[in-house]
This record gives structure tokens, sequence and C-alpha cells, in this order.
């Protein structure tokens, strides 16, 4: 065991940044004295105001602490102030709810949401005290386990970990939890215990990983009826995303060929409008929020939008809640919903300037559904944001001006509707990172060279627009995270190598060390642009071995396509035979 300081820490906490973030005690924290079997600890690999607006996390939190013999905590990365302080004053990190070490716990898991929060695990174990490796830790050390969206493609972080989920964890880290705590009733050795968790569907053990054997996805299944937190943490600072959040439902129809989730969380899931209505009330009754986000990766092609609209609207005319609509397709965009919304800015993402690259990437959207955004007008929204990738495979810098001629229509548009007032338009551009589980996991990631030119130019473009202000993604971080989608096993040692360089808090500004990087990609024989190169459609891929329901065939054939520039239909028109529907009913068809 590994003893906390309390009366140390807190004269600690008294000397940092922000000293909320690591309390504890947010309302509706459930009841952490009962008696359990086996306790979990989640871990976020990044601050407090990022990992409390993760509704996964919450998700699996809330169906652990509702099991009578199990409880679940929680651990955020510590700032830097606080991880060098812990460091100085040998405490080890601790849990949010009761101050525990977290080397005492029975599982701790990671949820990796991003790429270029690698370092920051070995940050956390290395605060705990923890070795990093599986590999070294004995019988003593909990079980430590990750899931999130990187599980798509485990290998550049495997060696860190005994079991890595791949898919949703709603039932498969409840599983592991049981079996654990079956192991310390039984005195089952570790080995014999990652044996039991190895057959869970939807878990990956990569010491006992045998080559050519298929790791299949977990999902679940029945979605109306899965759990869902209605007695959400209402943190004790603002953070980033600080609502009542609502999920409508699970995969996405349209098909977007770079888009990671909208494949990997296949088959659609869809809940009834009647039960979200009710879980939503249930939410804002026991958290007090003044604001409602509805939340799935394209809210507007929800099946039953307008009845939900108009059940929530009731609701939140009476209980004086604004409702939030996130990014929406152009295509589904209608004045009706905006309108039972009282937010003044809308969130589009047409993602390429011209109709013929957004046939190559399938977004079935038009130049006449971006003129949809004169709705919005109508109903008195005053600003827009626009989201954009550059570097999309066959781009070029005629599709860059693509962007910016959609920025002056939507002027055009708003001049003929208001004249008194002028419109704010906000356009932030990402770079292309090719993904594993997408029709483009083989393109090629443009090198960093090409990112600055093409930002220089469209800056350029978009400058000469009144009222328009641009945002872009950095190069070298680009750079990163596309090595660590498509990567493989030897990612491990780079990662560990720049982490004892300093490297930390790589998805921050102020923190991310591109020379650090390039030392610990060079020190391990490693090219740093390996992985960014395009890949032979008949090559093996380092994630080949997980099974995630669309086949790699599926996504060979709308590759081909999207070099033919023609585009597949939206799932709700008809099935296009991804194959995902054999892991579970799609409920849209």
């Amino acid at each position: 065991m590994h003893f906390v300081d309390l009366k140390k820490l807190k004269e600690i906490l008294l000397t940092v940044e922000k000293p909320s973030r690591y309390l504890g005690g947010e309302f509706n924290t459930p009841d952490m004295t009962k008696k359990a079997r086996a306790k979990f600890c989640f871990c976020f690999p990044d601050v407090y105001e990022i990992g409390m607006s993760n509704l996964g996390l919450q998700i699996l939190y809330d169906i652990i602490n509702s099991q009578s013999d199990f409880i679940a905590e929680r651990c955020y990365a510590p700032w830097t102030d606080l991880g060098e302080k812990l460091k100085q004053n040998d405490i080890p990190l601790f849990s949010l709810e009761t101050k525990t070490a977290l080397s005492d716990f029975d599982v701790v898991g990671f949820s990796l949401q991003f790429e270029l929060l690698y370092t920051n695990i070995l940050y956390m174990l290395d605060l705990a005290k923890i070795p990093f490796r599986a590999s070294d830790r004995g019988e003593e050390y909990p079980l430590i386990i990750a899931g999130g969206p990187c599980a798509v493609n485990p290998e550049p972080f495997k060696d860190f970990f005994d079991l890595i989920v791949i898919g949703e964890g709603e039932e498969v880290d409840l599983e592991i939890l049981k079996l654990k705590a079956k192991a310390k009733e039984e005195g089952w050795t570790k080995s014999e215990l990652l044996k039991k968790c190895a057959m869970l569907t939807g878990v990956y053990c990569p010491a006992l990983h045998k080559e050519g054997e298929i790791v299949k996805k977990a999902i679940v299944a029945d979605f109306e009826n899965s759990p869902y937190p209605t007695s959400l943490l209402v943190p004790n600072i603002n953070i980033v995303h600080d609502r009542a959040v609502m999920e409508l439902y699970r995969g996405c129809a349209s098909g977007c060929r770079f888009c990671q989730a909208g494949f990997y969380y296949r088959p659609i899931r869809e809940r009834s409008a009647k039960r979200i209505a009710s879980l939503a009330e249930k939410i804002i009754d026991s958290t007090g929020y003044e604001e409602l986000s509805l939340c799935s990766l394209s809210t507007g092609d929800y099946s039953h939008l307008k009845e939900l609209i108009g059940y929530l609207k009731k609701m939140s005319d009476e209980k004086h809640v604004d409702l939030s609509l996130p990014s929406l397709r152009l295509n589904s965009f209608e004045g009706d919903i905006v309108q039972n919304s009282r937010r003044s800015s809308l969130t589009f993402a047409p993602e390429a300037g011209t109709q013929r690259l957004r046939d190559v990437i399938n977004k079935n959207i038009t130049d006449a559904d971006i003129d949809n955004i004169e709705m919005a007008f109508d109903a008195g929204y005053t600003s827009v944001k626009l989201y954009f990738m550059m570097g999309l495979p066959t781009e070029t810098y005629a599709d860059l001006d693509g962007i910016a001629d959609i920025c002056l229509r939507l002027k055009e548009l708003f001049r003929k509707k208001e004249r008194s007032r002028s419109l704010t338009l906000s356009v932030s551009c990402s770079v292309f990172v090719p993904k594993p589980c997408t029709p483009f996991q083989w393109a090629e990631q443009i090198s960093i060279e090409e990112m600055l030119s093409r930002q220089r130019y469209l800056k350029e473009k978009l400058r000469r627009i009144k009222g328009v202000k641009f945002s872009w993604h950095g190069a070298e971080t680009s750079c990163l995270e596309g090595a660590f989608a498509r990567g493989d096993g030897s990612l491990c040692s780079v990662i560990e190598t720049a982490y004892l360089k300093g490297c930390r808090f790589d998805s921050w500004s102020e923190h991310f060390n591109w020379e650090k990087w390039t030392e610990a990609f060079a020190e391990n024989g490693v090219a740093v642009d390996k992985f960014a190169k395009a890949i032979d459609l008949g090559s093996p891929l380092p994630w080949d071995f997980i099974d995630t329901g669309v086949p790699k065939e599926y996504f060979k054939k709308e590759y081909l396509k999207a070099m033919e520039q023609k585009t597949t239909c939206n799932c709700r028109e008809k099935c296009n035979g991804c194959g995902a529907s054999k892991l579970g009913r799609c409920t849209i068809l």
C-alpha cells in the first residue's frame, strides 16, 4: 500500500492552480462507504475540466457504482504544478473520492480518447508509482486496462496495459471487475485472471494474444434500455462542456470516409424519443443544469428528432432550460429545429470547400444544402461556426479556395436577410489524419511542410473577408497524431523515451515539444514520417486482428469509389451492406 499524507496534500493544494480540480465531493457523488468486493479507478489522462466533460466515463462510472458490491472512483491527470509537488513530497497519485492511492485499487482503467494523450498514461503511472510496462508489474499491482476510441489500434500503447477493451465498455468493464473480485476471493494468479478476462468479447490481452487470433469488438445490443446516468456528477469548477448531456444514438448513417467514429460505433442504435425525454427530465431535475445538449455523431440525422424536440420544448419551457444542438449536417438542417433552441450560434461541418472533394470524402451535401443556413438567419442567428479539413485525399488549392467561397456566399445570404447587424463566421480547419477503421486508412497524410503551406494560403484567403475568424490545428501535432493512429508496437518505446525526456500534455500547445519527440523517434530508430506514407491496399495493417464489424473489403470498396469521386448513399436511404449488423441489429433498418 502507498500512504497518501492528507495533511501534507491539503497544504500542497493551497499552493497550486485550481485546487478544486482535486477535491472530489461533487454534487451527486455516490456512496463510497459501502463494502465492496472490488474497486475500480477510472483514469482520464487529461485535466479535470476535459475529463469531467467526457460522457463515456460518466456512463461507466454510474454503471459500476449502481452495483451493491462494487465501487468506482476517478482520477484525472494533475496539472504539472501539482504533479511536481506530489513527486517532491513523495505522495502517490490518488483518487478524487477517497484520496486512495491508484496502486491500491483492484482495477485501474484509462480512457484513451485522443492519440496525443499517450505520454500522459506514463505520467499518471509514474506519479502513482506503478511500473510503465505490464511485463514489469507483479501480482501486487492492480490490473491496468485501457479503452476508448483509440483502442481501434492498440499497438502503439499495448505494452503498458494488461488488457485493452475494444469497443463499448458498458458490459465489459463490469465483467472484468467481477472476475478480479473472484480472483481475490479464490486466490487466482494474475496469469489465471488474464486468461479468463481474455475470453470476454472485446478484450485484447497483449501478453496472451496469438498471431492471427481475432478480437471481436464489444457492443451494447439493447441500446434502448442500456444504463444511462440520470444523476450526473456536477463539477466543482467550470468545465469544457458544462451542461446536461443526452445521448440520442450510436453509430452514423452518413458514411463519411475520413470518420473513424462513424464506422467504429456501428451498427446504428437509436433510443426512442420518449425514453430520451424521460431520461433528460430526470437529469435536469437531479443536476439543476439550465442547458441540455443533444449528443450524437450527427444529431440532425436522428430519426425522431422533431418528435423529441416537441417533448423537450415543453420541458425546457417549464424548467427554463436551453436546448443545445451540436454540429449539424447541412442537409439535415431545418428551421423549426433551431427555433426551439435559444443558442446564438450554430455549428456546421461542410469539411471540404468544393462539391468535387465532398464527393471524394462522401460528405453528401450540396451547395443548396449550404444555403439552408438562410433559415437560421431567419430565426435570428448571427454567428456560424464552420468546420473544414485540410489535406484530404486528392485535395487541391482550388478546394481551399472553395472554403473562402462558402464564407462569401454565407455573408451575402446574411446581408439579404439582415442589414442592421453583421454576420460572425468562425472557420476552423483541422489537418486530415488517416485513421484505422475508415476507407481512408490507406491514404497518405501530407507532409508538415505542405500542411504549413496550405495553412498560410488559406489564412491569406480568409483574411480578406471581413468578419471571418480563422483557427487551425498545429502541423507537428497533426503529424504525431497520424503516426500514433496508424502506428505499430515500435511506438511503445518511442512514447516511453519521449515521456522520460519530459513530454506530457502534448495536446496543450504550451507543453508540446516537437524537438523532444523527433529525438525520441530517432533514438528508437523509427522515422517520424514512417506511418504518414500511403499504404498499399494489399498490405497487412497493425490492427487487422480487430473485428470492428465492418470488414476490410468494404473499406477497400469505399476507398476505390472515393478515387473515382463516387458517393455512397446514406444508410437511412438503403442498407449499403457494410456488415456491421452482424454484431447487432441496426435499428434504422
